[in-house]
Formats: structure tokens, sequence, C-alpha cells
């Protein structure tokens, strides 16, 4: 930024790009015959023909090579507003653009830097309004819940309390249905703010972590977690938190859609250049055309598990937005119905 600073100083091109550029081709152009005619008036030798030619073509060289370095500094503005909006859009980080240019470049930074401040704040407002909105569902959700309950416990007779139970039902789907919105509001920013980077991860403690947290599940169903771990630690984009909830989120939809008594293999290992986390189990499965359903926000798939467990439709969709966040892949197979399935994630 450096020469196009300077350039922008000068009153005659502060207004305009294009101008900058044209000054410093111009400039370049005549610093040979600028040489040349100090060469011929003002040298005190005399130079045979041959030698002012080898000088005209080495200050001609000398010229395209100072014109060309100048004009590449003064793209940098494009550069870093080129820049601003890759990193805005991968890793949604505020840019702090100069704001004092008033060229087309210098209008350009401004509109970008602007831009982003106004989108970061609708982000801002829009989320407030949803949190605020759902707080105000969930209470007009809890007026009929609880009117229902009242009525449950006056002991009614068995037609007022078969539709007392349905509207506490429907108000617990409500509240289902408001709280996994929340959640997903919350943890997409979660998967939008994590910092990018290398981070060496030692596989054995995050998964005994991951072990602890879906322990009590495998306890209900009775199901065995079955854990290979061929390479013991590697340096990944992800962070081991949002590591762990996506293996805690596999493991967890495994244990879901599998039989009691049955079991639910996690094996971490290297493929060539690839490191590969791959859950399996022996459950109800899914057909081939119904993949890419799976990964869907509130997907028509989300069904209960094999023990009635509920299901939020978020979980997968999440976990590929995590992973593919941090340059990796998320992929599902199943043979087919009550043929088991298979979650692979792969950096």
């Amino acid at each position: 930024m450096f020469f196009y600073k300077k350039l922008s100083q000068i009153s005659f091109l502060s207004r305009s790009y294009a101008f900058k550029f044209l000054f410093v081709a111009f400039i370049g152009i005549h610093i040979p015959l600028i040489g040349l005619l100090f060469l011929v008036l003002y040298g005190n030798f005399s130079f045979s023909p041959n030698e002012i030619l080898i000088f005209a073509l080495l200050m001609t060289l000398f010229a395209s090579g100072v014109t060309l370095a100048i004009l590449k500094h003064l793209i940098k503005p494009i550069e870093i507003a080129s820049k601003a909006l890759r990193n805005y859009k991968k890793e949604r980080q505020v840019p702090n653009l100069p704001l004092n240019f008033h060229d087309e470049a210098g209008f350009l930074m401004r509109n970008i830097q602007e831009t982003i401040l106004e989108h970061e704040r609708f982000i801002v407002e829009k989320q407030d309004l949803v949190y605020l909105l759902s707080h105000d569902l969930k209470t007009f959700a809890g007026q009929p819940q609880s009117l229902a309950t009242l009525i449950l416990e006056a002991d009614p007779s068995d037609e007022i309390k078969e539709l007392a139970e349905l509207i506490y039902q429907s108000s617990n789907q409500q509240f289902l249905y408001i709280e996994n919105f929340l959640k997903l509001l919350k943890e997409q920013d979660e998967i939008v703010q994590s910092s990018p980077g290398l981070k060496m991860i030692e596989f054995t403690s995050m998964i005994s972590t991951v072990e602890k947290l879906v322990q009590q599940l495998l306890i209900i169903k009775k199901i065995k977690l079955n854990v290979s771990i061929d390479i013991q630690k590697d340096e990944l984009l992800i962070e081991e938190e949002l590591l762990i909830r996506v293996l805690v989120n596999l493991i967890d939809n495994a244990i879901k859609f599998s039989y009691p008594n049955s079991e639910v293999n996690l094996r971490i290992y290297k493929e060539n250049t690839k490191l590969v986390f791959c859950v399996s189990d022996n459950g109800i499965g899914f057909n081939h055309n119904q993949t890419e359903e799976l990964f869907k926000k509130f997907t028509k798939m989300s069904k209960l598990g094999t023990s009635n467990e509920g299901s939020t439709g978020i979980g997968l969709y999440l976990c590929r937005k995590i992973v593919e966040k941090n340059q990796g892949q998320l992929n599902a197979s199943s043979e087919g119905q009550n043929r088991g399935s298979t979650f692979t994630v792969i950096f």
C-alpha cells in the first residue's frame, strides 16, 4: 500500500485509480529517454553508437522492471479487498479496511467494509429477534401445557383426560421444536467462529472423553462400544471440542438406531494421506437413495430410535457443517434396511 498511499497524496491523482496507473506508466516510459538525454548532453566522454544503444536497452529494462513493480503494488488495494471478502466468507473475520481514500479502489474498500459491518449488525439483530420470539413462543406453548396439567390433576373423565393428554403432548412437541431451533442457531454460530489453524490432537485421551459422554446411553441399551485406534495423534484444523461433539453425535445416532444387546464400532486409522474416523453399527440402516436426506436440516427422515428415543433432526446436519468447515468430509453408507449403517469422517 506504500506507493498507493504516496500517489494518493498527489492532488490530481487522489480521486482517480486509473490516473495513478497512467502516471506511473508515463514516467516509466520516459525514464530511458531522460537517461539517454542526460548521457548525451552532460556526459564527459564520447560514446560509440553501440554503447549508446546498449545503455538505452539497459535503461529500458530497468525502467520496465521498476514500472511493473510499482504497478504491482498499486494493485494492493484490490488484493486487500479480495482477501477481506474471502476471510469473511470462510471465517467470518470482520476486516478493518482503510476508509480515507477517494478513488475507485478507495470506494471499493469502503463499500466492502461498510457492507460487512452492516451484515454483522443484521445478523446480531436477527439473532436477538429470533431468541426473543423463541422465548415468547415457549411462554405461549407453556400456557396450554399448564392448563392440561391442571385438568389431569383434577381427575377428569376418561374422554377429557385423553384430550388433556393430547394437549400436553402437543405442547411438549412445540417445546422440543423451539429448543432444537435455538440449538441450531447457537451451534451454527460456534461453527462459524471456530478459529483456523492446525492443532495436534491425541486420540486416546479424546476418545476417553467420548466414551464417558456416551457411557450412559450404552448402559441403558446394553450396547458394547468397540474402539480401535490405529494412529495415536495427528494435526488437524478442527478444534478438539468440535471433533468430540461430532463423534459423540455419530455414536449417539448409532446407539439410537441399534437394537439392544448389539455393538457399535469406532475406528480411527490412516489411509494414505487421509485420516479416517469410522462409526458403524448393525442397526436399522437406510436405503441408498436416502443418504443425502439424512444430512438435511430438520430432515423428514427424523424418526424414533429402536427404543422410542426422540430425534431432533439436526444432529447429522450440524456434524456435516462442522466437518466441512474444517476441510473434511462426512459420508454415510448402508446396505439397506436392518443391515446397519456406517458414518465416515475424512480429513
